[in-house]
């Protein structure tokens, strides 16, 4: 397996540090008057989402994670799992709910997402930035609502519910955030 030394280290760099992969989200050098250089380093856990604080000495390394990200498309659910089929070689993923958290909400027949592989196995599903749902049930706003901080829930088509402005009604496609899970903007009426 491959190792990265310090020189090498990063932000966005993928290593394994006791078995498990992590993704560097912060480094920064630093030369103190006498003594090794120091490479402060941010680590997030791939698989628990934790994240730990590490001082690698000039001259350590890390071993590479064998991390992969790919391009997969939703398919089906299968009971509480999800499958996704990569969009080249045709393979197909069965992703436990625990893996897919709350990618349901956005998730439509035939929706690409990002796939994030750890030795083979799915760790990590991302659906787009933003995502267009169609609004199937909600409250009619209140004659006189017009003010842009009144908001009500609306369910859309996947099932989930969604915060949105007095003014959206039942029909309306909206664009929702789906990393905040926040409504941006109308797009149809």
């Amino acid at each position: 397996m491959a190792t990265y030394n310090t020189s090498d280290f990063r932000k966005g760099l993928k290593v394994q540090i006791d078995g498990e992969p992590y993704i560097m989200t912060e480094m920064m050098f630093v030369k103190p008057g006498k003594g090794n250089a120091l490479y402060k380093c941010k680590l997030k856990n791939l698989i628990r989402g934790t994240s730990l604080d590490r001082t690698y000495k000039g001259g350590d390394s890390l071993e590479s994670a064998d991390v992969e990200t790919t391009d997969v498309q939703f398919l089906y659910r299968n009971g509480e799992d999800y499958v996704f089929m990569h969009n080249e070689s045709f393979e197909q993923f069965e992703v436990t709910s625990d893996v897919a958290g709350d990618i349901w909400k956005y998730l439509k027949d035939g929706i690409a997402c990002a796939m994030t592989l750890y030795n083979g196995n799915a760790i990590i599903v991302e659906p787009p930035n933003h995502f267009e749902l169609e609004v199937i049930e909600c409250v009619p706003g209140t004659k006189g609502d017009t003010a842009t901080n009144v908001t009500k829930p609306a369910k859309v088509e996947t099932g989930a519910e969604f915060n949105v402005p007095g003014f959206i009604k039942e029909g309306n496609v909206i664009k929702i955030d789906t990393r905040s899970g926040e409504y941006i903007e109308r797009v149809s009426n």
